[in-house]
Parts: C-alpha cells; structure tokens; sequence
C-alpha cells in the first residue's frame, strides 16, 4: 500500500512499519540534494513534527513524520549520497522506517491518483 501527504512525503505499509521518503515531485522541486539530516532510529515521532531535513542548492526542507511511531531504520546510504535520493526518491532514496502506533491511520494518506491530483 502506497500513500501520500500533502507535505509531499510518501509512505510504504509492510506489516506494521512504513517506509517514508520525499515524493519524486518534492525532489524534483528541491533540485540536487547536497546535505540529509535523518531521525535517530528508535527515536519517536509525532505526526506533524519535524523528523528529518533534505537541503538543496536551492533550499532546506523539513520532512514531516506523516505519522506517530517509532523510528526503526534510517537508510545510510541517503546520508552518505544525498543525491542519490532525486534518483530514485521513491525507491532506494528512501529516508527512514517507522514502525507506527496504529497502522489504520495510513487509510486518511492520500492514494497515488489523489496524490497526483493534488500535486499538479
């Protein structure tokens, strides 16, 4: 299951953790990625709260936990290459993986055709 935030962040379900990175819209938006700040694993999050920072040549963006849990795994690899997330921001440019408070709560993201309305 694949959902969508209106701060640009997608989320991927297994089980009962999400995987969660920027939207290849967000990262076409930001340009080259030069610096990622991600959360620290078995940190916890709220959703709404500020819980990693992607910076560009352009700008600095926050990303927003999409929702509440606990950290589980931050992908390494986005850290040491921060470009390499705008190759493939929703694939192996993931950020990190939450394991969520109640995972019912993907149900109120928005699916891929709303996700695509919304970003036009």
């Amino acid at each position: 299951m694949l959902r969508f935030t209106d701060e640009h962040e997608w989320l991927r379900l297994d089980g009962d953790t999400a995987t969660i990175g920027i939207t290849a819209h967000a990262a076409e938006q930001l340009g080259d990625l030069v610096f990622v700040e991600l959360p620290k694993v078995g940190a916890k999050l709220t959703k709404g709260e500020a819980a990693a920072v992607v910076e560009s040549v352009k700008a600095a963006s926050d990303v927003y936990a999409p929702l509440s849990g606990t950290v589980t795994e931050v992908n390494e690899a986005a850290v040491s290459d921060p470009a390499s997330i705008g190759g493939d921001p929703q694939g192996a440019g993931w950020l990190y993986r939450l394991k969520l408070d109640d995972p019912a709560d993907m149900d109120a993201l928005m699916d891929e055709a709303a996700y695509a309305d919304f970003a036009k």
